[in-house]
């Protein structure tokens, strides 16, 4: 979905755990009105215990509290928590559980990340209930406060009301959601926009990124864990860089829930430093968030921005113009550059065969998914 971009909203960048689960926790044990969740990732644990204790309190003090969860992200979550939930007043769907029809079907998640509170404020970031994101991940998220938080809660509702039986949308109990409440314009607010993204049909967040590729003339700064990319935004970067503008990429080091994945990332390196863009591998601990930086545009949400996003997932990022978010956003990528080890041009030209040998084998296997149709 492409959203008209609209004024007058506040973004407040919350950086690591640490800042955004209890700015989100907080939200939750305040609402007076309604809670709406959408989460790819929720496994039995302790965030999802902490997680679960504040959607039931909320219902208990009378909020209208809907919980819609990925089929296949929320396969972790025990049946007493799912119980749980639903014996505390919780209203809780599920979006394209795994069965027995097409493969393809079956590939196509809800990726998205929204939490909206009341109409008034929402998050939106690369996180999950899932206890990595206590201490084992890096993670950020962004409150949104104002008139886009009507956009965000729009693509709530739609999918919720998507996942209705035939039975069930001719009752009009079962719908389940509260009348919407219109959300203010804050003072001295900014222009931001809430981007969609549902498959190869409708991908308005690649759209957006290669034209701000495109277009960026200073800098261009992304930071993605799953660095597979299209041809397209590829050859974008490629050009960009050659054209003079700062590009960095922000990617993971070694500590991976997945290396096969950057072993396939990794065999477009060498193309990408040949044209001088920079690319960072972040030390600490796995980096899972997804966030953009061109000039004085942001996008943050849950895209990767890599082929398998794009092509089966639902996707959702909140897209700003800001210069004082964009400075905290190139505040926080100079910190994980510093924590990062920069890939050395000559030193990776000059790479083992062992390692070339997994580029070539993951790589290959990363051909072979995108082929399903």
């Amino acid at each position: 979905m492409h959203n008209a971009w609209r004024e007058g909203n506040h973004f407040t960048l919350l950086p690591e755990a640490t800042r955004f689960l209890p700015a989100m926790l907080e939200a939750v044990n305040a609402a007076q009105h309604y809670v709406l969740v959408e989460l790819y990732l929720m496994e039995s644990g302790e965030l999802a215990s902490q997680a679960i204790d504040a959607l039931i309190g909320a219902a208990g003090r009378g909020v209208c509290v809907c919980l819609l969860l990925d089929g296949y992200g929320s396969m972790g979550l025990s049946r007493d928590d799912r119980q749980r939930l639903k014996q505390g007043g919780v209203q809780l769907r599920f979006f394209n559980p795994l069965g027995f029809h097409s493969l393809a079907l079956n590939l196509s998640r809800d990726h998205r990340k929204i939490v909206v509170i009341d109409g008034e404020q929402a998050f939106t970031g690369g996180f999950g209930a899932v206890d990595e994101f206590l201490n084992a991940w890096y993670e950020i998220a962004l409150r949104i406060e104002g008139p886009v938080v009507a956009d965000w809660e729009l693509l709530f509702r739609r999918l919720w009301h998507s996942r209705l039986t035939r039975a069930e949308k001719g009752d009009e109990r079962a719908v389940g959601l509260p009348e919407r409440r219109e959300p203010h314009e804050q003072p001295n607010g900014m222009p931001g926009r809430a981007m969609s993204a549902r498959g190869y049909r409708y991908q308005a967040i690649r759209h957006s990124l290669h034209g701000r590729v495109n277009n960026a003339k200073t800098q261009l700064w992304l930071c993605t864990p799953y660095f597979v990319p299209t041809f397209a935004l590829r050859r974008r970067l490629v050009r960009a860089a050659r054209r003079g503008v700062d590009v960095r990429l922000l990617l993971p080091g070694a500590k991976h829930d997945h290396p096969g994945v950057r072993f396939a990332g990794q065999r477009f390196y060498q193309t990408m430093l040949k044209a001088g863009v920079r690319i960072f591998e972040f030390q600490p601990t796995f980096i899972h968030a997804k966030f953009v930086l061109a000039d004085e545009w942001i996008s943050i949400g849950s895209c990767n921005f890599d082929h398998w996003n794009l092509h089966w997932n639902l996707e959702a990022n909140q897209e700003v113009m800001d210069p004082r978010l964009a400075t905290e956003v190139r505040q926080m990528f100079e910190r994980n550059f510093a924590t990062s080890q920069e890939v050395d041009a000559k030193t990776w030209a000059a790479r083992p065969w062992g390692q070339r040998a997994k580029e070539w084998v993951y790589g290959i296997l990363d051909a072979m998914v995108t082929r399903i149709k």
